[in-house]
């Protein structure tokens, strides 16, 4: 994988929650999602296949059933946005599950994405999501504080469809 097909520079950056790039704008939402270790499995599971994000009901294109470093990604959005990423990493451990996209050319944002679901100590399951971004397209420029609300918004529902799949068995495979 060439990080010169990438649209940023710091490819791999959101293994490190705290760091952000100068001139990006940092996001880190976290979602509780349950407890114990099916609902851990169902969520890594559904974010690792690309279930948490067709649930959603974006379009994914990818080029891979499963999440693994170098598989291009096409999230389409309202049927019109085309946003092309590559995944840059992936995790999967016994109590954390998840993996980054980084932006591709014609994506509307530059920067990079990670979902990952960790089980704590306690057996509580989060999904965090993590992210640094700034506007590539003129659109998501001028959009601005709307772009990065519009951002969080997602990164919450994220929580709550993946909540909604881990307890109610909906990411079963």
């Amino acid at each position: 994988m060439s990080s010169e097909d990438f649209t940023y520079a710091d490819v791999g950056a959101t293994r490190d929650q705290g760091f952000c790039p100068p001139g990006f704008h940092p996001m880190n939402v976290r979602t509780r999602l349950g407890e114990g270790e099916e609902v851990f499995h169902r969520a890594s599971e559904a974010v690792l296949t690309w279930k948490m994000h067709r649930a959603l009901g974006v379009g994914i294109d990818a080029g891979a059933d499963r999440a693994a470093p170098g598989v291009d990604v096409t999230v389409t959005l309202a049927g019109m946005i085309k946003a092309p990423c590559r995944v840059v990493w992936t995790v999967e451990e016994p109590r954390r599950a998840g993996w980054a996209y980084g932006t591709l050319p014609g994506h509307p944002e530059c920067g990079e994405e990670s979902f990952v679901v960790d089980r704590t100590g306690d057996g509580t399951v989060w999904l965090t999501v993590n992210a640094f971004s700034r506007g590539a397209k003129w659109y998501a420029r001028a959009g601005g504080p709307a772009t990065r609300g519009f951002q969080h918004a997602y990164a919450r529902r994220c929580g709550t469809v993946l909540r909604n799949l881990a307890t109610q068995g909906g990411a079963d495979t």
